[in-house]
């Protein structure tokens, strides 16, 4: 079950609103930033990694977008802030980090979470982020080449879901 950043179940039947009270501006940025974070290195070209097209790209949006439909706050509301962006991008430069920064980044937010966050809106943002990757990386032609399952792993290591 979700709770408030008060740490009170929200009443019955509709849920509390998440807010980021509960987290430091650099943790709330962390939060939001990620999920694109995790989309572009996904569709990003690297060695022995199946091509990505704009359908890769769509399905990483796609994924962000059903975080919507989660039974969290926490994701509902990162993903409310994320389409909230006044200028309607996702991020800045720091969304074009390599492989060692992204990983960096997840286990920041693994900290981070837990410290601030439920269990179980932790569990659900971290599979939520992690859903995001795997969606890019299935949109290839035979489904995710070996070195997109190293990457789907070490992505999933360093959300702590491995």
């Amino acid at each position: 079950m979700s709770y408030s950043v008060a740490g009170e179940p929200p009443s019955t039947g509709r849920r509390a609103p998440l807010t980021t009270a509960g987290y430091s501006a650099a943790e709330w940025d962390l939060l939001t930033d990620l999920p694109g974070r995790v989309l572009v290195a996904a569709a990003s070209p690297a060695p022995g990694r199946s091509p990505r097209g704009v359908g890769a790209g769509l399905a990483g949006l796609d994924a962000v977008a059903a975080g919507r439909g989660f039974d969290s706050d926490l994701v509902r509301a990162v993903v409310a802030a994320i389409y909230a962006r006044h200028d309607g991008a996702a991020g800045g430069d720091e969304l074009l980090t390599d492989l060692v920064d992204l990983l960096a980044a997840c286990r920041s937010a693994v900290r981070v979470l837990r410290r601030r966050a439920d269990p179980a809106d932790s569990a659900a943002y971290r599979q939520w982020v992690e859903s995001v990757a795997v969606r890019v990386c299935r949109t290839g032609d035979g489904g995710p080449s070996p070195a997109d399952r190293r990457f789907l792993d070490r992505v999933g290591g360093a959300l702590e879901l491995r």
